[in-house]
């Protein structure tokens, strides 16, 4: 096996484990508390960092968009990280050219320091933090908890979204939406610690009549889930009284959306909850993965009218009525 095809293995491994790769990565000083930040990126997501190509600045291009670049035969964007974040760099030395959401772009960065491997229940969310709007959680870099080295990881969908809008889906753009039921009381329960992608999320359960209960962190949507089912304990009603589908993306602070779905399959009174993996993860082995974990479906963000159909899928799963 090459290297490259070991490290891959390796870091696949980790999925179900709670456990993930992020890399480490500056951007400069910040322009108001003039510090230099550690930033960091889930590693699944970046294909490659390289030595600053050549960009070709294009007329008209969004704010915070450098250009364009050739990476072996593909044209794409380039944004300026450090101007969107608020940063000031030396220099704007390294390109990570990142996968979102079928999505190919490059982020100019400072520089790029090392890649750390983590348990995902060192990382918090940031959404209740001084952190910023495109911060979604912090990550501790070392053991020791009160003077832990920090790294803030970002909110990759959310500047997406703001850079590049053209590219995205809002949630907005569905077809026809087939009517769906599930039993009264019962909830669609999901898990995304993304703000762009619980509007997104939302945007669909509301046009197709669903309710939910949303989580920004998986271990919040297991805590969510272990209530209702003693609930439904407690009312002599079935799981399915409470809780319709879980829909879950995979990366999240405390826990992931694996360890999430798997806790919940072996769970007995949670077990027949259909499971759908709704993620930027895309790629046979992450869809490989959910399925040795028990899922019931997985959709790559973000398509409304594929997640539409998954959701359909996972809901014709429920007890007929």
């Amino acid at each position: 096996m090459s290297d490259v095809m070991r490290e891959v293995d390796e870091r696949s491994k980790l999925a179900g484990t709670n456990k993930f790769e992020l890399l480490i990565f500056r951007l400069g000083e910040d322009r108001n508390s003039n510090t230099r930040e550690v930033f960091g990126m889930n590693v699944f997501k970046v294909r490659e960092a390289l030595i600053m190509p050549s960009i070709t600045p294009m007329p008209g291009s969004p704010k915070h968009v450098l250009g364009v670049a050739n990476i072996r035969g593909q044209i794409i964007p380039v944004i300026d990280l450090p101007s969107v974040v608020g940063c000031t760099p030396s220099a704007r030395n390294i390109l990570l050219v990142t996968e979102y959401e079928r999505s190919v772009q490059g982020f100019a960065v400072e520089e790029v320091e090392e890649i750390v491997r983590l348990e995902w229940n060192r990382v918090v969310s940031a959404e209740k933090s001084a952190a910023g709007a495109l911060v979604t959680s912090l990550a501790r870099l070392d053991d020791n908890e009160e003077n832990a080295r920090l790294a803030l990881i970002l909110d990759v969908e959310s500047i997406l979204r703001e850079t590049l809008p053209s590219r995205f889906n809002s949630g907005e753009e569905m077809g026809n939406v087939p009517p769906m039921q599930i039993p009264e009381g019962s909830r669609i329960v999901y898990a995304d610690d993304s703000s762009a992608a619980r509007r997104q999320i939302e945007a669909v359960l509301t046009r197709c009549k669903l309710p939910f209960v949303g989580a920004k962190t998986g271990k919040e949507a297991w805590d969510h889930l272990k209530s209702m089912a003693q609930e439904a304990r407690s009312a002599g009603l079935p799981i399915c009284q409470k809780v319709a589908l879980l829909l879950t993306d995979l990366e999240m602070p405390e826990m992931d959306g694996f360890t999430l779905t798997r806790q919940l399959k072996e769970d007995d009174l949670l077990k027949s909850v259909p499971v759908v993996i709704h993620s930027s993860l895309s790629g046979s082995a992450n869809e490989s993965h959910a399925k040795r974990v028990g899922a019931d479906g997985f959709v790559a963000k973000f398509v409304p009218d594929e997640l539409v159909r998954e959701i359909g899928k996972g809901l014709s799963l429920l007890p007929a009525r």
